[in-house]
């Protein structure tokens, strides 16, 4: 946090001009890549033939291979503990090692708000001397630590209450009497009933929420209970990506990242405002990933926050990437669909539609075209089709626009009963 912010943005970067925002970043970034490569063994691979001093723009990162999970917990596999994505050893460099289910481990390094979700506290209305209840597992998972050291960054103090035990939970609210939480918004809900229950009055005023999803009816609910809650969009390997204000217009993306949204199973950005992959780039020295793939899908909204934000905005959490089918025993992911769709220029959008009618798995290939389908196409799409997929399928052309905006590459409609 810098040493001067106004009492509603956390520093002065959330109201810079986007193109100094742009700028600065793209500046940054060069050092980050050679860093990546000296310091990083899976990088030095990765990214062999790349010159860090000429990524310098949006189109020259999507240039750069996409990292997914999957790949981050095979080559973990082979190579403990980081598989060589870390830019660290054990020491002062690495003060705790977490672990996420697969397992995959992730370093925390020894900055200050490692995870920079202070910004998203700031913006949740936590400030200096507030009493933070954490539910968030301190065991083995990162997220307790996430939140903590956010909150010592502001000047919180933190009861680190963890997951479970609600009656200690409640025996803690009633003798503490905290004024904000952070953790889950079901386990939130979850306290506020058992007080009720109880009678001990919940003294929470505001709130921080992640984990999962933080539909506008609990929202409501709570803030009718004099909860003002608000979410954060966080992950284990990349700490804060985006984080929600007072305007509840979308999640604000938060500073020191660069964003892409990419259509799923591809290295490639997709339109302003089409939902796709989230990939994101950060700066962090300790853990330099580079165009990791979260595996969530969602779409940039257009503009600027009313809450005076420039940073690029997200509608929030829209499901998952990861749209693998097995078809007749085979499997088919969404590179490969977008591998035929490529072939055909005249192919502005597709989605392959699985279906099982008599219990028999059918594929079929819907695409949009620029204008009127020229003769002979559907065949050559379908013979395409067959020899990447390995699989016969059928091919419909459909009006443009009429594939919805969901981020579905691989649209698996079958039924088993």
């Amino acid at each position: 946090m810098t040493a001067n912010h106004s009492p509603l943005y956390f520093d002065d970067r959330e109201t810079w001009d986007p193109e100094q925002r742009e700028r600065d970043l793209f500046a940054r970034l060069p050092a980050q890549l050679a860093h990546a490569k000296a310091h990083a063994p899976a990088f030095a691979t990765l990214l062999a033939k790349v010159d860090p001093q000429a990524v310098t723009d949006r189109a020259a990162l999507a240039q750069l291979p996409v990292v997914r999970k999957s790949e981050l917990l095979e080559r973990q596999k082979a190579a403990r503990p980081f598989g060589g994505f870390a830019a660290v050893q054990w020491g002062r460099s690495c003060l705790r090692v977490f672990a996420s289910p697969g397992p995959i481990y992730e370093p925390e390094g020894p900055q200050p708000d490692y995870y920079r979700l202070a910004r998203a506290l700031w913006a949740a209305g936590f400030r200096e001397g507030d009493l933070v209840h954490n539910t968030f597992a301190y065991h083995m998972t990162p997220a307790g630590s996430m939140m903590e050291t956010a909150a010592h960054a502001i000047g919180c103090t933190v009861f680190p209450a963890g997951v479970g035990q609600t009656e200690l939970q409640v025996q803690a609210i009633a003798d503490l009497q905290p004024n904000a939480y952070t953790g889950t918004p079901s386990f939130l809900r979850i306290l506020r009933e058992k007080c009720e229950a109880t009678g001990v009055p919940c003294t929470f005023r505001k709130a921080l929420v992640s984990g999962e999803a933080f539909p506008p009816a609990l929202q409501q609910e709570l803030a009718a209970a004099g909860v003002d809650a608000y979410q954060a969009y966080a992950t284990a390997d990349i700490g804060l990506i985006a984080y929600e204000t007072a305007a509840r217009a979308g999640l604000v993306v938060g500073e020191d990242l660069i964003v892409e949204i990419v259509r799923p199973g591809t290295n490639e950005p997709v339109p302003e405002g089409e939902v796709g992959e989230v990939v994101v780039t950060t700066l962090n020295p300790t853990y330099p990933l580079i165009r990791f793939g979260t595996g969530d899908l969602s779409a940039v909204i257009p503009g600027r926050s009313p809450c005076g934000r420039t940073n690029m905005r997200l509608k929030g959490w829209l499901g998952r990437a990861d749209q693998t089918a097995k078809i007749r025993g085979m499997f088919v992911h969404p590179a490969q669909v977008q591998q035929v769709v490529r072939r055909f220029p005249e192919i502005t959008r597709a989605r392959l539609v699985v279906t099982n009618p008599d219990l028999k798995d059918e594929m079929t290939l819907q695409c949009e075209t620029a204008g009127a389908v020229p003769d002979g196409l559907g065949g050559q799409v379908a013979a395409a089709l067959k020899e990447i997929t390995k699989l016969r399928g059928s091919v419909a052309f459909v009006p443009a626009g009429t594939l919805p905006n969901d981020g579905k590459v691989i649209d698996d409609q079958r039924q088993y009963e």
